[in-house]
């Protein structure tokens, strides 16, 4: 098992946000973590790559209140819940975070290059940097461009190409379709795919669950902080509960 999450709670200011969270993914993987909005899907990816202040008693939440977290992450064979998340990065569990938060007065050069901060080598660096050009030819054609000036589509990729500059064994991508236009949007889960296919395990959260089910192996379905059930795409299809009250399918 690459990944294991065990009893992984978060709680805000004594609301529950995760409660007793368990999943799994094997090397290789494509898994998804699908379930409405506000289940608790892009807080379970913060707290695995340590986005999350890993203290098992209160600590104090970046936007104010507190936050108790607890839990058993391993990742590997090694536990990594309470390592800081740069540590977790250079093991090789890596976030592209929501809404793609490009460095936006940063050229896309830079930005990927930020990715590689951990690296010292500067002829892997180059080999990254070839790799992630190999995956999106539009960003190499964009070097010199300032990011925010890139279309959404090309913010999303310039953010998976960023993450991918952390050598990743692991990548958690956090609703790559949102805000993007059909045409995008199925480019952008191709480039997953086939990222997925050189060999990176992936944990996606995404909204476009139709979609999402023609690319796992497995999901979980997340609603109210609980993982409600797991199980290949035929499988949660199947089952018109789930489609009707987790999936609104």
């Amino acid at each position: 098992m690459q990944l294991e999450v065990i009893n992984l709670r978060v709680v805000f200011n004594k609301a529950m946000i995760l409660n007793d969270i368990n999943l799994s993914l094997n090397k290789g993987e494509l898994v998804g973590l699908v379930g409405p909005n506000g289940a608790g899907k892009s807080t379970a990816l913060k707290a695995i790559s340590g986005l999350i202040a890993w203290r098992k008693k209160v600590s104090k939440g970046i936007i104010g209140g507190d936050i108790t977290i607890d839990g058993l992450i391993v990742f590997n064979g090694e536990r990594i819940d309470e390592m800081p998340a740069h540590k977790i990065v250079s093991n090789g569990l890596v976030l592209c975070p929501e809404r793609r938060k490009p460095f936006r007065e940063m050229t896309v050069l830079d930005n990927l290059l930020a990715g590689a901060f951990l690296e010292r080598k500067k002829v892997k660096i180059k080999e990254n940097l070839d790799i992630v050009y190999q995956l999106f030819p539009k960003l190499k054609s964009r070097t010199r461009q300032i990011s925010g000036t890139l279309s959404g589509g090309e913010q999303q990729m310039l953010g998976i190409g960023r993450a991918l500059m952390s050598q990743p064994r692991l990548l958690c991508i956090d609703e790559p379709s949102i805000g993007l236009a059909p045409i995008v949007r199925a480019e952008v889960f191709e480039k997953i795919m086939e990222i997925n296919k050189r060999g990176i395990s992936i944990l996606l959260v995404e909204q476009e669950i139709s979609t999402v089910f023609k690319m796992t192996s497995r999901n979980y379905v997340i609603s109210s902080g609980q993982i409600i059930t797991e199980g290949t795409s035929e499988k949660l299809l199947n089952d018109n509960v789930i489609r009707k009250t987790y999936l609104g399918m």
